[in-house]
């Protein structure tokens, strides 16, 4: 079925057979987006019906029939290279994306721009147009403005979204959050701005100057410097547990939303979750009396403002939680039925049992076959073993690699390196003659 629609969504020009159509990959139409997408397309196609087809014991040369481990290795080496070739369209297909994604952060802001000013003109029936209704469209259009600018001058990487997009390049939970309370505050401001230039009497400027006391937005301005706080430690606690080799990382092709709610790998994670839903409900209330009071700052009762504060602390936590050093357990020989019990020797498979082999979000094949296990001096490469739907080799917990012949008999030590360079612990085995 994956492979049906992998086929289906190749596009026009994919199927065996057909001639190269003028948007295939490999286009060179400058800037064209649709060569990058329909090039990925057509190799992740390709590549899942190479896998389901060695799976099913399909496509093996006679040379390498007779031999398991010769046509094990044969077959995994043909995945490898077909795995890299999805992986570099994969990322020219994500470098496009991001170029096109300026246009779009561009237009939402505008969109929001248009859609405050429907708002404004409809709660203007009746109460009459007035000066903040002015100032706050103003704001808006000061605040689209430099927005529109930063986009155009990050086109590259993402338009107005670059300052949230992490090393990794995905989005960051913590960098959105923060972007968000700090858009509402200047925008806040220049509401304020806004109203003080227009004020005709002292009376009025002086009401307008002290609705920044900070008294009165003591709330907000205190969630405003946690949240960015949250950020700036999240990034310095990644990196030095990443350099630390306590957490795996591994860049994405591109960033999608859905980062914002879920770790590495795409589940979802209560801690992300969390820290989300209740920023959004705090920051659509310091909105909204925003909109009731703009003479002042918005006044965040300091019981919304714990509320988001605890749900930063959790956040925090779990970022400090997660994650984790990837760790031999045992290292056993690989019995197939039939097999006589025996220690293990040179040219035998072994199992290494474990926890923390495959990182979060490097289930990929491309990523999976960079994963090396260290035989004494011998460097050997995890092979890629086939099932329908995915490999059965490795796995997060479980990898068997075989034993080759250049390994010395004696004492050698076995140590895991997975896709994202973190180093397992050594265990030591006894190979004999």
């Amino acid at each position: 079925m994956a492979v049906q629609e992998a086929r289906q969504g190749a596009g026009p020009g994919a199927g065996p057979g057909a001639g190269p159509g003028p948007h295939e990959g490999g286009c060179t139409c400058g800037d064209c987006p649709h060569g990058a997408r329909a090039g990925h397309r057509r190799a992740v196609a390709e590549f899942l019906l190479k896998r389901d087809e060695f799976a099913a014991g399909q496509g093996l040369p006679a040379a390498v029939a007779h031999s398991a481990s010769a046509s094990r290795q044969w077959v995994s080496e043909e995945l490898t290279q077909s795995a890299e070739l999805v992986a570099d369209r994969g990322r020219a297909e994500g470098e496009a994306w991001l170029g096109r994604l300026w246009v779009r952060t561009a237009g939402t802001v505008w969109a929001a721009v248009v859609a405050l000013l429907l708002v404004q003109a409809l709660t203007a029936i009746g109460a009459g147009w007035t000066s903040a209704r002015t100032a706050g469209l103003l704001a808006a259009l000061v605040v689209a403005g430099a927005l529109t600018a930063a986009s155009w001058f990050h086109r590259a990487r993402g338009g107005a979204l670059a300052p949230v997009i992490g090393e990794d390049n995905r989005l960051s939970t913590s960098r959105a959050v923060a972007a968000s309370w700090v858009l509402l505050v200047a925008y806040a401001v220049l509401v304020l701005v806004g109203r003080l230039a227009a004020a005709s009497g002292p009376a009025e400027r002086d009401a307008l100057i002290s609705g920044l006391d900070l008294a009165r937005g003591a709330g907000v301005v205190t969630v405003l410097a946690v949240v960015c706080g949250i950020a700036v430690l999240v990034r310095r606690v990644v990196g030095l547990r990443v350099f630390g080799q306590r957490l795996q990382k591994v860049r994405a092709h591109r960033p999608r939303a859905a980062d914002l709610l879920t770790d590495d790998s795409g589940r979802g994670t209560f801690a992300d979750i969390q820290y989300v839903v209740i920023s959004a409900v705090a920051l659509v209330f310091a909105a909204v009396r925003l909109a009731r009071r703009p003479d002042q700052l918005p006044d965040l009762p300091w019981g919304l403002a714990v509320v988001v504060l605890v749900s930063a602390a959790t956040y925090l936590a779990g970022k400090y939680a997660e994650g984790g050093r990837p760790v031999i357990l045992s290292v056993v020989r690989s019995r197939e039925a039939g097999d006589l019990d025996a220690p293990i020797r040179t040219g035998d498979d072994i199992e290494i049992r474990g926890a923390g082999f495959v990182p979060p979000g490097a289930q990929t094949a491309d990523r999976l076959s960079r994963m090396v296990v260290r035989i004494g001096p011998v460097h050997v490469h995890v092979p890629l073993v086939p099932v329908s739907g995915g490999f059965s080799n490795p796995s997060d917990a479980l990898l068997t690699v075989p034993v080759p012949a250049d390994v010395e008999p004696g004492r050698v030590e076995v140590q895991v390196v997975t896709a994202a360079g973190v180093e397992t612990n050594r265990y030591a085995i006894d190979v004999t003659e």
